[in-house]
């Protein structure tokens, strides 16, 4: 073999390898790491997906639960796994859009070392007031706020998007609010529902039984646009007339940055293709969630626009950790 063809040997194999993990993905089982315990919302999108992308793969992909320090562990063993689309994370709110801004020296930058693939869903916060409050609908929670009259807002902790929720309306209405932070949802619910706070922004599926027990009351929704789950619930949006209020939990899937684009384009059609399965949506309305889909460069957008968003709602309330 002469030199010309020995080059044009090693120039095809590097053409035919180029392709070959994308053709030949997975070539072992692929895990979604979830950053939470299990039970939350995350942790069902993450199970419902798991189960029908195992199918459409063709290879066994599993959940794997890794909870701690507000969804940093979890995401930074996304990070640095081997960017090969065997490693997933279920990324949600706090790790992909907050935790940048508001945790310091964390170890990674959400928006450099993940690749988005997909977003799954979004859920709604409610904003709930107690039973025996004296205001029945946003309309009247918002002349309150208007006069100035003192208001407590409970959330699940300092940096979680139900502690940024009530800031916000904060500095969209200029209500008297102070923030009273809690160690978990069910602490904060507990307080609400014994009166020692006036309001709180939890995430729709916790505040679901208690809306229909009737022991507290649910005044508008924190999204953009109205749940599927509860579709006579009003936004705050609609009630202040202010568009850019929009804050959720959301659910999507991320890669670790590098990894092939052939995979994360697969992903993203065999994720979109899933979630368009009306019993799959039919789950997900159930446990509170709305499915939301679309490209990956949508994705890319939303979760850069998140992240935005709440360094603004830092910066302009002055908020700082406690």
């Amino acid at each position: 073999m002469n030199w010309k063809s020995g080059l044009a040997a090693v120039v095809l194999g590097l053409f035919a390898a180029a392709p070959a993990s994308a053709q030949t993905y997975p070539s072992q089982t692929v895990k979604i790491v979830v950053a939470y315990a299990p039970g939350g919302t995350g942790d069902i999108v993450a199970r419902l997906i798991a189960t029908q992308l195992q199918i459409a793969l063709g290879q066994n992909v599993v959940v794997e639960n890794r909870a701690g320090a507000t969804g940093a562990i979890g995401t930074q063993s996304v990070v640095t796994a081997a960017p090969d689309g065997h490693t997933l994370l279920l990324g949600q709110t706090g790790e992909i859009a907050i935790n940048q801004h508001w945790i310091p020296n964390l170890t990674y930058d959400a928006q450099k070392d993940l690749q988005p693939v997909g977003l799954a869903s979004v859920v709604p916060l409610a904003l709930v007031v107690p039973a025996k409050a004296p205001y029945s609908s946003m309309a009247d929670l918002a002349k309150v706020l208007a006069t100035n009259q003192p208001l407590t807002f409970a959330s699940a902790g300092t940096g979680t998007p139900g502690h940024f929720a009530g800031e916000f309306l904060k500095l969209k209405t200029k209500g008297n609010l102070t923030h009273v932070p809690y160690k978990g949802a069910g602490p904060a619910l507990n307080d609400l529902l014994g009166g020692h706070v006036d309001m709180y922004f939890p995430g729709f599926p916790a505040a679901a039984p208690h809306l229909k027990s009737g022991t507290m009351k649910v005044l508008a929704v924190s999204s953009a646009q109205r749940t599927g789950a509860a579709p006579e619930v009003p936004t705050v949006a609609e009630i202040i007339k202010d568009p850019n209020f929009d804050l959720t939990l959301w659910q999507g899937f991320f890669a670790p940055r590098g990894t092939p684009k052939a995979i994360v384009d697969r992903l993203n059609s065999e994720m979109n293709k899933i979630l368009a399965q009306p019993e799959i949506k039919a789950k997900l309305l159930e446990a509170g969630a709305d499915v939301r889909t679309g490209s990956v460069e949508q994705f890319a957008q939303f979760t850069k626009s998140e992240s935005e968003k709440y360094l603004q709602i830092i910066q302009q309330s002055g908020v700082k950790p406690e």
